[in-house]
């Protein structure tokens, strides 16, 4: 067979099931050498699980790989990088506290009798970087750069391997426009050196200009492999969302007696997002759906004060500019966040210290808290959201998901808390646990508080939800009553930023 026609990739019939999920089923895949492959598909789709079966992560329970013609299994990533397959992943693979050079050449670092060259280094490393347009230096400690040059730092680490299969995915999702000329630059370079990359990006705009081939995947399987050159962009949405996006219904009012608990006039985040005009109401349960970089956690953490940003809004009326997380507090603005283990909860510390954290100058006397008060007040909260554990002096890391998630939303729930920001809420819990806190915040809803949920799961957002508004690259594009008939709509708002003509009420 002429050698060009040979897959240097190809997965065939890939299953995979994880307990109560399908995630790929009969999948496969075949790239071309010199071919970018583009793989798309909703949330949930199987893109990212068919990646890590290629690159070793986890094993597939049914199916064949095969480079070059010859079928292989990787017991570990180490197989697939030897077998040259590099893979640059959506959550960076670096070591913040080492070097860029240290970082980009880790697994081969130059030098004789276990002692490092740092010149020779540091000059490979240079190289690495010149062909990603990076300018930074490659003595900089990685924890300093930006979020953007971290990843050009991680393609340049996939670049190092002289790998023959680069997997991309989501490379785009943190780049500026100019930065992402340069990652096509990059793919561009590959593909004419005879690499086969597949790239997975949410950002349908550029699979026009950077792939060959589009692959669509849906609830685990391929529906479709579409030639980018002559497929036009609605019908590749089509395969993805499973037909023509019908037209959403009419908004739902919204009552507007007093003013709004938030009033958004213009969030914006340099190279992030500029969302502007959002009203939420007491009482109501707002979702945010969104792909990966539609700004929807860099919304909720700029509304928060954690990250700095240019919030222009009011809080009940009164002015609201927060520009730490303790201003937002002091106000009643409450943030239950995406990492909950990292970011929401102290793991090591007791269930009563997480929860009455936020309300301790509250608690206290003359500066001291007196230890029966702080139980007394974590034994109301255990008691309110049904918090499953034996004591509040219990470590906080010892519960499960979904009372570790009770945890981080109840230390809200002890002051008076008047807008409640959650993100993922129900990210790592399982299906009861997941009814049971939406039902929890809805109670808590129903007492006037405000909430902004997002969510990248639609079919928690659609019942749940008194409306819904979508990002998209950073900027709100639109806004739906909950319901099923809105769906497919929804997801046309979130996959390509447009919208579709409203159906009469």
């Amino acid at each position: 067979m002429d050698e060009l026609l040979t897959p240097i990739l190809e997965a065939v019939g890939i299953r995979k099931e994880f307990p109560g999920v399908l995630a790929l089923d009969d999948a496969s895949l075949a790239v071309l050498p010199g071919e970018v492959h583009c793989l798309v598909g909703q949330n949930g789709a199987g893109k990212s699980t068919l990646v890590k079966v290629i690159m070793g992560a986890i094993s597939p329970d049914a199916g064949q790989l095969k480079v070059n013609g010859r079928e292989v299994s990787f017991r570990s990533p180490r197989d697939s990088l030897r077998a040259g397959i590099s893979c640059i992943f959506q959550e960076l693979d670096l070591v913040p506290s080492l070097s860029v050079a240290e970082n980009l050449l880790l697994a081969d670092l130059p030098g004789r009798y276990g002692l490092v060259d740092a010149s020779k280094r540091d000059a490979h490393a240079a190289e690495l970087l010149a062909r990603v347009g990076a300018t930074f230096s490659p003595r900089t400690i990685v924890e300093t750069l930006s979020v953007a040059d971290r990843q050009l730092v991680a393609i340049a680490k996939a670049l190092a391997v002289d790998a023959r299969i680069v997997l991309m995915d989501e490379p785009s999702a943190p780049l500026t426009a100019k930065e992402l000329d340069r990652l096509f630059d990059v793919v561009a370079e590959l593909k004419r050196a005879g690499c086969g990359v597949v790239y997975i990006s949410h950002r349908l705009e550029e699979l026009h200009r950077v792939g060959s081939i589009a692959t669509v995947l849906r609830d685990g399987r391929v529906v479709g492999s579409y030639p980018l050159p002559t497929t036009p962009l609605p019908r590749i949405v089509a395969a993805m969302i499973g037909g023509e996006p019908a037209p959403p219904e009419e908004r739902s009012s919204v009552s507007e007696a007093g003013p709004a608990m938030l009033a958004v006039d213009r969030v914006a985040v340099p190279q992030a997002c500029a969302i502007e005009n959002v009203r939420i109401w007491p009482g109501e349960i707002v979702g945010i759906a969104g792909l990966v970089g539609s700004g929807r956690t860099t919304f909720l953490r700029a509304l928060f004060g954690a990250d700095r940003a240019d919030v222009q809004a009011s809080l009940g009326g009164a002015p609201y500019h927060p520009r730490h997380p303790s201003e937002a507090i002091r106000v009643g603005v409450g943030f239950v966040p995406e990492d909950r283990r990292i970011q929401g909860l102290m793991v090591d510390a007791s269930v009563s210290d997480n929860l009455v954290l936020p309300s301790l100058p509250s608690l206290s006397t003359l500066g001291l808290v007196p230890p029966g008060r702080v139980v007394a007040f974590a034994s109301r909260l255990i008691n309110a959201l049904q918090i499953k554990v034996t004591s509040p002096r219990v470590r906080a890391g010892a519960l499960s998901g979904g009372n570790q998630q009770r945890v981080v939303l109840g230390k809200w729930m002890g002051g008076r808390i008047r807008l409640l920001l959650l993100d993922e809420p129900t990210r790592g819990i399982d299906v009861g646990a997941k009814a049971e806190l939406y039902g929890e915040l809805r109670r808590i809803a129903s007492e006037g508080v405000a909430m902004l949920v997002a969510s990248s799961e639609l079919d928690e957002l659609l019942p749940n939800c008194d409306r819904i508004l979508v990002f998209f690259a950073g900027r709100l594009v639109d806004e739906f009553p909950p319901g099923e008939r809105n769906r497919t709509a929804i997801v046309n708002a979130m996959v390509t930023g447009q919208t579709v003509a409203r159906a009469s009420a």
